[in-house]
């Protein structure tokens, strides 16, 4: 099956690879790439597929002996053989972690495994991730986990079917080998077992790829492997700009300095356009390094993100993000702070006041637009654009914030919302709306106090006695969120949960009753209400999608895994391959998936009783417990 794959090395012939053969992690100067081998795995076997994913490689689905094509699957995207043609590497890079330049980084974990031309002569390269050491793997072992690499598979292809750039998942393969993670950093390790993700991008070079020339860091002294090495990054700017934008390359054949100014420009609206699309679906990324950024514009490289469930504008879904550099209101400065490094990172091909100008003209003003295009789409704004449209977003978010308003449901929800008086199916639309927000226990969990009172009066005191203690263990901002809990938290005792469903009604009569003139005013502007309203809600029911990956669906998809039974892995998939859309024949899949996994253990029918509400539904009070760092 895999025979028919062709591949072409571009990425190898264009850039220096390492020459040395020495295993084990090493610092790799004078390099973009070091050369590797996988490491094999016991007993692979293949956890999910996504076809849509392969069929970029050329690949069509299996007909003739499925079993026999997942167990060659199994066998090559485990990294237990290598395909003919295949060049195993690993990149070499840099990168800026939370704020800090932390030197040499590179493919701790991931290998390249060459580039394979698709059907239409497209170019994509693939790479195995968790196949083993590499010269970059540093203390760790190569390996990643059954649980981190079933979300980053399912949260690579979720992305794709929501319109978003991304990187792409071919197959997710698991083992019998098993290596020890400590997943809180709580001294409570545990044995998991060894999982392999096929990745595939048009390339998975990132912002870092240029830090590796990077002298000395004022603040940390770490510096890049390839200082004074200026030859390697025209070669990488050539290389970049002619594979992957090539119109710039074109229209700047004579002229570097331009055309890296062109390039830079463009790589900024695409990460402004990126970011916009993030925050439209509430998703935020966790890890927002310049070794995460892509060169081209995509999501890249799943860890601890997570999508919104109640709106939080400082919703912070990495467990190990303690200041919130990453929250989901912080994405947009910080995407804009990480060009900042890649433009330093460019001198002297693009001197700095150049792409600094570039920066501050293009980004902002790229990311706005973009933002409240999407956002007129999902409330159905589809004729008119008027300034006040700005306002009427800030305002449907403050509301969903003050009424805790599960983020995708409410928006999926207002594409039934009728500009009709009629007063009781106002009435039963105002229901199932405040239905989407907060209950009281869901409200006690959210705002329950994280810190020991003792703890907290100590902090406290500790701020005005010696501030620059206190400023090394902890900041002022924590420390007002925790007092923002407490005071919350108290005023939660004293409240019923039908005082907070008439407050949360209140809320929302007054934002609807501003959204209804708006749309009364799309209305005035066009011939037929009837087609208008048609082409609303098609508009709305496109942009505003009915599933997302939950942490929670992912949690019962890895539980279950985690005991044998990948159905609802493949269940799941299924599911967000049509994310805005009741899927048809959904209901017969998962009854087939239960068939199958009818001799699962006893603790898999447990998880799979408390899966039992329907993927669309707010998340339960348990997923609200769940934490991913």
């Amino acid at each position: 099956w895999l025979g028919a794959l062709r591949f072409d090395n571009l990425a190898l012939r264009s850039l220096p690879v390492d020459a040395s053969e020495e295993g084990g992690p090493r610092a790799v100067p004078g390099a973009c790439f070091a050369r590797v081998r996988p490491s094999p795995l016991q007993n692979p076997r293949l956890v999910a597929m996504s076809l849509p994913a392969l069929t970029l490689l050329g690949l069509e689905a299996p007909t003739a002996d499925p079993a026999a094509a997942e167990a060659e699957a199994a066998l090559y995207f485990s990294g237990n053989r290598v395909l003919a043609g295949a060049e195993p590497a690993a990149h070499c890079y840099c990168g800026h972690q939370f704020g800090s330049f932390a030197g040499q980084l590179g493919d701790g974990a991931a290998m390249y495994l060459g580039e394979v031309l698709g059907p239409r002569g497209e170019r994509w390269e693939i790479q195995l991730k968790g196949a083993g050491i590499t010269p970059f793997s540093r203390q760790a072992d190569g390996r990643k986990v059954l649980r981190s690499s079933i979300r980053e598979f399912l949260c690579s292809e979720a992305m794709f079917h929501l319109g978003i750039p991304t990187t792409r998942a071919g197959t997710c393969v698991t083992s019998d080998s098993r290596v020890v993670r400590d997943i809180f950093y709580d001294g409570n390790p545990k044995n998991e077992r060894c999982t392999v993700v096929l990745r595939i991008a048009s390339t998975f070079l990132r912002f870092g790829s240029f830090e590796i020339f990077k002298p000395p860091d004022e603040y940390t002294g770490r510096k890049g492997p390839s200082v004074n090495r200026n030859d390697i990054r025209i070669q990488m700017l050539d290389y970049v700009i002619s594979t992957f934008y090539p119109e710039i390359q074109e229209a700047y054949s004579d002229n570097s300095i331009q055309r890296n100014a062109a390039f830079f420009k463009e790589i900024t609206k695409r990460t402004a356009r990126l970011v916009a699309e993030w925050q439209c679906v509430g998703f935020c990324h966790g890890v927002l390094n310049t070794d995460n950024m892509s060169i081209v514009g995509l999501t890249i490289d799943y860890g601890p993100f997570g999508f919104m469930d109640r709106y939080d504008p400082e919703h912070i879904c990495n467990g190990s993000d303690n200041t919130g550099r990453y929250a989901y209101n912080k994405q947009p400065e910080i995407c804009k702070w990480n060009l900042g490094k890649l433009a330093e990172a460019l001198v002297p091909e693009l001197p700095l006041e150049i792409s600094e100008l570039i920066l501050e003209e293009e980004y902002d003003a790229e990311f706005e637009k973009h933002y409240l295009q999407k956002m007129r789409k999902k409330l159905g704004l589809i004729q008119l654009e008027l300034e006040e449209d700005s306002k009427l977003v800030s305002e449907l978010l403050e509301t969903m914030h003050l009424t805790g308003g599960d983020f995708t449901n409410v928006f999926y929800l207002l594409s039934s919302f009728s500009v009709d008086t009629d007063p009781s199916k106002f009435e039963d639309f105002l229901e199932e709306l405040t239905s989407q927000c907060a209950s009281v226990e869901e409200l006690k969990v959210a705002f329950k106090p994280q810190m020991d009172p003792r703890q907290l009066s100590m902090m406290l005191m500790l701020a005005q006695s010696n501030p620059q203690l206190f400023a090394l263990i902890g900041t002022k901002a924590n420390i007002n969120k925790e007092l923002e809990r407490i005071e919350q938290s108290s005023k939660l005792q004293q409240l019923t949960a039908a005082d907070l469903l008439s407050r949360n009604k209140r809320h929302w009569k007054k934002w609807l009753a501003k959204y209804r003139d708006r749309l009364q005013k799309e209305i005035e502007s066009v011939g037929n209400a009837d087609a208008w309203n048609t082409d609303r809600v098609k508009v709305m029911n496109s942009n505003n999608p009915k599933y997302i990956l939950r942490n929670y669906i992912a949690q019962n998809a890895i539980e279950a895994a985690e005991n044998g039974d990948f159905s609802e892995v493949r269940n799941v998939l299924k599911l967000l391959e049509h994310p805005f859309q009741e899927t048809e024949g959904f209901q017969e899949v998962k009854e087939d998936a239960e068939e199958e996994g009818a001799s699962a253990t006893a603790a898999v029918c447990a998880q799979e009783s408390r899966s039992r509400q329907p993927y669309c539904s707010k998340p339960p009070l348990w997923a609200s417990e769940l934490c991913v760092t």
